[in-house]
C-alpha cells in the first residue's frame, strides 16, 4: 500500500470529479417525489409520494411519448444491427485495398458530425421549397414530401439520418470479427467445392454471429434512448405527436414547462427501466454469446 500510494494519488481527481458530476446531483431524484418549487427549495417543498410517477400513465402525452420512443428506438435497433452486418460483409469481399480503405473512410467521416451541424444541413435538404431532395424526387414526377412536418416521414427521416451517420462506426466490430476469422476454415471450404457465396453462408457467418448476438442483445438496453440529440435538432410541433420521445418530453416539460418534479419523475422512470433492461441484455449476452465484463 505504501509502495502503491502515487498511483492511488494520480486516480484521486478522476474519483473526485465523477463522485461531484455523477453522483452528487444523483440527490436531485428527490423532487420526483415532491411538488418542487424553486423558491421553496429541496426541503421546503412538499412531499407528494408516487403522484408523479402516476401522472406518466394518465397523462394522454405521456402514453404517446413512450409509443414513439419505443416504436423508434426498436426501429434504430433493428435497423442499427443489420446495416452494418451487411455492409461488413460486402466490404470484406472487395480485393482492392485502396478502395475498400476509401469506402472506409467515407463511411466513417458523418459519425464525427454533431447533430447540431447535421440538423441545420438536412432542414435546408429536405425543406419543400427549394430542398435539394425534392427537387431530385421532382425530377420523376413525385410530389413534394413535407419530411420534417409529417408524422410518418418524420420517422422514417429520423431512422434513415440515423443509419447513415452511424453505421460506418458501427461496422467497426464487425470487420473486426471478420478479420479474426481462422483462414483454414476458409482452406477447407474450397476443398470441398464452395464458392464464394457457400463460404459467405457456411463460415463468415457462422464465426461472426456471436458478435452480432452480443451486440443485439446489449442494444436492448437503449430501447427507451431515443435520441435526443438528434430529434431535438430535427422536430417541430407539427411532429410531436409521432416525434416526440421521453427525453424530448421531458426537456419540454422539465425545463421550459417548469415541472421540474414531473420531468424529474419520467427520468427516473426511464433509467430504472434502462437499468433493468442492461441487466437482462447482460445475463442474455452470457448466456448466448459467452459476453462478459466482471
Amino acid at each position: 500500500m505504501k509502495r502503491a500510494w502515487p498511483f492511488y494519488a494520480l486516480l484521486a481527481p478522476a474519483f473526485i470529479v465523477t463522485f461531484i458530476f455523477q453522483y452528487l446531483p444523483m440527490f436531485g431524484i428527490v423532487i420526483a417525489f415532491q411538488d418542487f418549487k424553486p423558491w421553496e427549495g429541496v426541503t421546503g417543498s412538499a412531499w407528494v409520494g408516487w403522484d408523479n410517477f402516476s401522472a406518466i400513465f394518465t397523462l394522454p402525452d405521456s402514453r404517446q411519448v413512450i409509443v414513439n420512443t419505443l416504436v423508434i428506438s426498436s426501429m434504430k435497433i433493428v435497423t442499427g444491427i443489420t446495416v452494418p452486418f451487411v455492409f461488413a460483409l460486402l466490404l470484406n469481399e472487395v480485393r482492392h485495398m485502396l478502395f475498400k480503405r476509401t469506402v472506409q473512410t467515407l463511411v466513417y467521416l458523418p459519425y464525427f458530425l454533431s447533430w447540431v451541424i447535421l440538423g441545420g444541413i438536412l432542414i435546408d435538404v429536405l425543406s419543400v421549397k427549394g430542398g435539394i431532395v425534392n427537387q431530385f424526387l421532382g425530377l420523376f414526377g413525385v410530389d413534394e414530401i413535407f419530411f420534417l412536418g409529417d408524422g410518418f416521414w418524420f420517422r422514417v427521416t429520423v431512422i434513415v439520418t440515423d443509419i447513415w451517420k452511424e453505421f460506418g462506426f458501427s461496422a467497426i466490430v464487425y470487420l473486426a470479427a471478420l478479420a479474426g476469422i481462422n483462414p483454414s476454415l476458409y482452406e477447407a471450404a474450397v476443398i470441398d467445392g464452395a464458392n464464394r457465396w457457400k463460404q459467405t453462408l457456411y463460415v463468415t457467418i457462422p464465426s461472426i454471429m456471436p458478435v452480432v448476438v452480443v451486440v443485439g442483445t446489449l442494444s436492448l438496453g437503449n430501447i427507451l434512448n431515443a435520441g435526443f440529440d438528434q430529434i431535438f435538432n430535427l422536430y417541430n410541433p407539427l411532429v410531436y405527436s409521432q416525434g416526440d420521445v421521453i427525453d424530448t418530453f421531458v426537456y419540454r416539460n422539465g425545463l421550459v414547462g417548469g415541472a421540474f418534479s414531473f420531468g424529474a419523475a419520467v427520468g427516473l422512470f426511464k433509467s430504472v427501466i434502462s437499468f433493468i433492461l442492461i441487466a437482462v441484455t447482460y445475463y442474455l449476452a452470457y448466456r448466448f454469446g459467452k459476453y462478459r465484463i466482471f
